[in-house]
């Protein structure tokens, strides 16, 4: 479950985080009124959960009250990558001289949680950890003891967090970690952590994902979950329909039947030079009626330019899925993207004969069906 920034940021606060003064508003007249209160400048931010927003409009800096308005105006109700908008987080501006990034999650390979510090804030964490990966310092924590203090000042120290700030930074950063401890979180991140001119700290972004199977542990947050038409409403879709998905910022969709089967079809994309639309598992022994909930899904999202179907049959029948792709395909006069199938295991043969060639493209390896996609959806963009 994913918290909005607002959220997040009161979570933060309660914890004793600094934050700044910040109002939430769903009216342009809200807007104004908030800002007024708070002073300007002011940061207008659009209370969607998927990142980029600056880049995409969804944050804009004001300087009065008719800047304030306009800004609402455009803000509010826009679709913001797939996602409209319903409020806003008017915040306090920081006049910062310094951008740090803190973060929490879980490092599986190390089979701990690990802390990350970077000097690098402000921008995506992913995109400094392609780019610079030395410049993210980890630390990895024993979940039985928790974060002791020197771990938390080493990692900011071996960041090269300056010295006058280094202490309140280390504080946050144990601060952030029992957060994430407490509130049973996937993620827990602070981008940026501005530095002020007075050498103070403050969290002017906030993030906190909550892993669903502890909500039972969480009650408090489970109240703040959103199920209005501004959340995803995919992801609401993949609840109603039974399935694990997750939306991702490419534009080549896939859908297969197990985690390690999607995943490893994910990282063929990239390694193809595509970029994924989502993670989508139907589970085993799909039936034909799932395929086709599950391609509604994936044809339901704007960024999906082409669609690649990896499907395995140990409970599930390559039959049977052939019957749900050719059962969803023949609603439509025209297909509204190109579909690739790759069908392996218990009746794979009798699913390659089912499926109609005039609505799909059929590869026999998973290599040659992922390349075939990824020319497909680099066809759109070109």
């Amino acid at each position: 479950m994913k918290l909005h920034e607002y959220q997040a940021k009161q979570v933060f606060a309660d914890a004793g985080i600094p934050t700044p003064p910040s109002t939430l508003a769903k009216t342009a007249d809200g807007v104004v009124e908030a800002a007024d209160e708070i002073g300007y400048p002011v940061a207008i931010k659009a209370q969607v959960q998927v990142g980029g927003r600056g880049k995409a409009g969804g944050i804009e800096l004001v300087d009065d009250a008719e800047e304030a308005r306009e800004a609402a105006e455009s803000i509010l109700g826009m679709d913001l990558k797939g996602l409209h908008v319903d409020s806003v987080l008017v915040e306090g501006a920081v006049d910062f001289v310094n951008e740090l990034y803190l973060g929490i999650t879980m490092d599986r390979g190390e089979g701990k949680p690990v802390a990350m510090v970077s000097t690098k804030g402000g921008v995506d964490i992913e995109q400094v950890a392609e780019e610079d990966p030395d410049a993210i310092v980890r630390e990895h924590v024993d979940p039985a003891f928790g974060m002791f203090p020197y771990q938390a000042r080493r990692a900011v120290f071996e960041a090269g967090v300056d010295r006058e700030v280094a202490t309140d930074v280390a504080s946050v950063l144990r601060t952030l970690y029992q957060l994430w401890a407490d509130n049973d979180a996937t993620e827990a991140e602070i981008n940026p952590l501005m530095v002020t001119a007075d050498d103070e700290v403050i969290a002017a972004d906030a993030v906190m994902n909550i892993d669903e199977d502890a909500l039972f542990r969480q009650p408090d947050l489970v109240e703040m979950e959103d199920t209005s038409a501004g959340g995803d409403e995919l992801e609401a879709k993949a609840d109603e329909y039974g399935f694990d998905y997750v939306r991702l910022s490419g534009n080549v969709g896939i859908i297969g039947n197990g985690a390690g089967l999607v995943m490893t079809t994910l990282d063929l994309v990239d390694h193809y030079g595509g970029e994924p639309a989502n993670f989508l598992d139907v589970g085993g022994g799909a039936k034909a009626e799932r395929i086709a909930n599950a391609l509604d899904m994936v044809f339901s999202d704007e960024n999906v330019d082409s669609v690649v179907f990896n499907i395995f049959g140990g409970i599930t029948r390559g039959d049977e899925v052939a019957k749900g792709i050719n059962s969803a395909l023949e609603q439509f006069d025209e297909i509204p993207k190109p579909v690739v199938v790759r069908l392996a295991g218990t009746n794979w043969e009798e699913g390659m004969e089912i499926l109609n060639e005039d609505l799909v493209t059929i590869e026999k390896t998973l290599e040659d069906a992922v390349q075939r996609s990824v020319e497909y959806a680099q066809e759109v963009d070109a």
